[in-house]
């Protein structure tokens, strides 16, 4: 009888997931994406509202207080909301402002955990499935035009693409391709109060060779608002910016 082979710790499978997600020499890696958001609401159409095109500058650092097999994420993440058939980069929407994403920062820590995994032929896929609710940093009560309700819900879906022959190889870092879907609430700056129904982000891309790569349109609009999107954050720091937390500091409570 065959004896299987030896499965992988979950120290090993956070340190392939690693290699995959970003780079474990510590050097940037740029994951860029493109894709649409999508909404929906009882009674109505499914409707292409935007398109959607980000990226995230990343850094992977050893956390030492938490033991050799343990990473600081450090990365910022800039997205933008498009006209969806000329795929420009909004302004207005509605006579609405468009906030796009600015998260600085957006870290994360990594501790070792049984990554799920999907062997697809000469293919790896690590998926992710992030369930979240918290107390929305909108409260309906300071915001009744901008929020959903005082609990944000959300799903975030992950799915990142790795060869096998790379990951088998010695390389700090390797090739990947990846897909993000997301169901939130009406972003804020929609001005959509608790109406039923809300968004679907569908997208996906690429980690890239450098920074350089993306698009030159999405380079220049981070150069000329936000030019230290371009990198990753030096150091750990916290809370994690998101688009909720990024538009009450727009609107402040008076």
């Amino acid at each position: 009888m065959t004896t299987p082979p030896p499965q992988p710790t979950p120290a090993e499978l956070l340190r392939s997931f690693a290699r995959t997600r970003a780079s474990l020499d510590g050097e940037e890696v740029t994951y860029w994406w493109s894709g649409d958001v999508y909404s929906w609401a009882p009674d109505e159409p499914y409707r292409r509202v935007f398109g959607f095109e980000g990226l995230n500058v990343a850094r992977l650092v050893q956390d030492a207080e938490a033991g050799p097999d343990a990473y600081q994420l450090l990365t910022r993440e800039a997205a933008f909301y498009l006209d969806p058939a000329t795929r420009e980069i909004l302004e207005t929407w509605q006579d609405q402002p468009v906030v796009h994403v600015w998260n600085d920062p957006a870290n994360q820590k990594w501790r070792p955990f049984p990554v799920p995994v999907t062997e697809l032929g000469g293919q790896v896929c690590f998926s992710l499935e992030i369930p979240l609710a918290y107390p929305s940093p909108l409260p309906v009560a300071q915001y009744p035009e901008h929020s959903a309700g005082d609990t944000y819900k959300a799903l975030e879906l992950f799915q990142f693409f790795a060869d096998r022959g790379d990951l088998d190889g010695p390389a700090p870092s390797v090739p990947a391709t990846m897909s993000w879907s997301r169901m939130s609430p009406w972003l804020p700056w929609m001005a959509q109060g608790q109406r039923p129904g809300g968004l679907t982000f569908h997208c996906r891309g690429r980690k890239l060779g450098s920074y350089a790569e993306v698009p030159e349109r999405t380079r220049a609009y981070i150069a000329g608002h936000r030019p230290e999107f371009a990198h990753a954050p030096q150091e750990w720091s916290e809370p994690n910016e998101t688009s909720w937390t990024y538009f009450r500091k727009l609107n402040p409570v008076r």
